[in-house]
């Protein structure tokens, strides 16, 4: 799942190259909000290779596709309020998906959030929450998160109340810090607090 053209073109061209059956998911915003000058000639990109996006030392965050934009706003506004260094990691490939990548992240900042619109439940979050609790549990220093959508199935018109909000993560009298403007990376936002607060 490319989190932008550049990404789409190389994973799209690997995929057809893989001899094996892929599934090749575009995100939406891909066709309309996503804008870069895409080399004209043929490249690929790993399948199966995580990318390592901004290096940090007190948090790991794993995600793919759209909401990698968001995470980075919630980064940048957590790391300018709280003073810390945020790693982020695009899966780009969900199954199969880079583990060493992300185990050795978290095993060097000692905390995780995971981040996808999907459901919280029974995806590809959980599976990636689970294996960090199972190959980083002695390194870690909080409980892993995730920022993930409602657990129920939405149509398209209400998609944008599935997804995380600032009612969804705390009181108003409780938002006092300066947040992001995207309701999605509020819910990031609050989780990096969450995390290096624990």
């Amino acid at each position: 799942m490319p989190r932008s053209p550049i990404q789409a073109k190389g994973l799209l061209l690997a995929s057809i190259a893989c001899n094996d059956p892929v599934i090749f998911m575009e995100p939406k915003v891909l066709y309309r909000a996503a804008v870069e000058q895409v080399p004209t000639e043929a490249y690929t990109l790993p399948l199966s290779k995580a990318e390592v996006l901004k290096t940090g030392k007190d948090l790991t965050i794993i995600s793919y596709g759209t909401p990698l934009y968001t995470c980075s706003s919630a980064i940048a506004a957590a790391e300018k309020d709280f003073g810390i260094s945020v790693e982020l990691i695009d899966l780009r490939t969900l199954y199969p998906w880079d583990r060493p990548t992300v185990l050795d992240s978290v095993k060097k900042t000692g905390r995780a959030i995971v981040v996808h619109e999907s459901m919280v439940n029974s995806g590809v979050g959980a599976e990636v929450a689970a294996t960090i609790q199972e190959g980083a549990f002695l390194r870690l220093e909080a409980p892993v998160q995730r920022v993930a959508g409602w657990s129920t199935h939405m149509g398209l018109v209400y998609e944008k109340f599935n997804i995380p909000d600032v009612t969804r993560e705390c009181t108003v009298s409780e938002c006092k810090l300066v947040r992001p403007a995207n309701p999605f990376a509020v819910g990031v936002y609050d989780a990096i607090k969450k995390a290096i607060e624990y």
